[in-house]
């Protein structure tokens, strides 16, 4: 009988909110931190979950949160993603990349992401339509039927992403590392509610999705 490979998540949650005003991912969110609920989550579908907070933080969150390991973030968010991935055991098959940021990410979107790399992916990112029409700087409208946006969590081959990082300096999204180390990363459905907070205004509309 075939051993099911084995998952682990990183979480960061290393950012100021400089955007936002302030640390978003400690806001409150229908009751729960936002970070907490990323880590509900992402709990729910993997064997362990490493988070990455500001070095300042991780006496205090460590005891806090329930993760398997909090480790302090870098100066950057490929540096902060390196110091999780340091903390997961190396035999982890299947490593995600979840931005604490987007709290509503359901077991749904893990589940879809992570399955494409059981299925022999080198990685798989959730992606939704563009909506908006987008215009270039030098003027022009950019057809958005060939766009798609990019969210959170990201899954790929654990030797892969590990090895990825390790020739980069860095990058805002992890899945681009690895198509630059000249593997394919292949897209899923991803949802709508899967918003990233980054002003206020997200915060409310988060709020909104998820009342009753």
């Amino acid at each position: 009988m075939a051993t099911r490979p084995s998952v682990w998540t990183v979480i960061v949650a290393a950012g100021s909110g400089t955007r936002f005003g302030g640390a978003k991912q400690y806001l409150e969110l229908a009751g729960s931190r936002v970070v907490d609920r990323s880590v509900t989550v992402a709990a729910q579908v993997s064997d362990g979950v490493v988070v990455v907070v500001p070095g300042g933080d991780v006496e205090a969150e460590s005891p806090r949160l329930a993760a398997s390991a909090v480790v302090a973030g870098g100066s950057s968010r490929a540096d902060s993603v390196r110091n999780g991935l340091a903390a997961v055991p190396r035999d982890a098959d299947i490593i995600c990349v979840h931005d604490a940021a987007r709290p509503l990410a359901g077991p749904d979107v893990y589940e879809r992401v992570i399955s494409e790399v059981r299925s022999g992916a080198a990685g798989a990112v959730p992606v939704v339509p563009v909506t908006d029409t987008i215009r270039r700087v030098d003027g022009g409208v950019v057809d958005r039927n060939t766009l798609q946006a990019v969210q959170t969590p990201q899954a790929f081959r654990g030797d892969l992403l590990r090895a990825a990082h390790a020739g980069a300096d860095d990058a805002t999204d992890d899945a681009g590392l690895v198509e630059e180390a000249g593997h394919v990363v292949v897209a899923v459905e991803g949802h709508p509610r899967n918003i990233k907070i980054t002003h206020p205004d997200d915060l409310a509309a988060a709020e909104a999705w998820l009342a009753p």
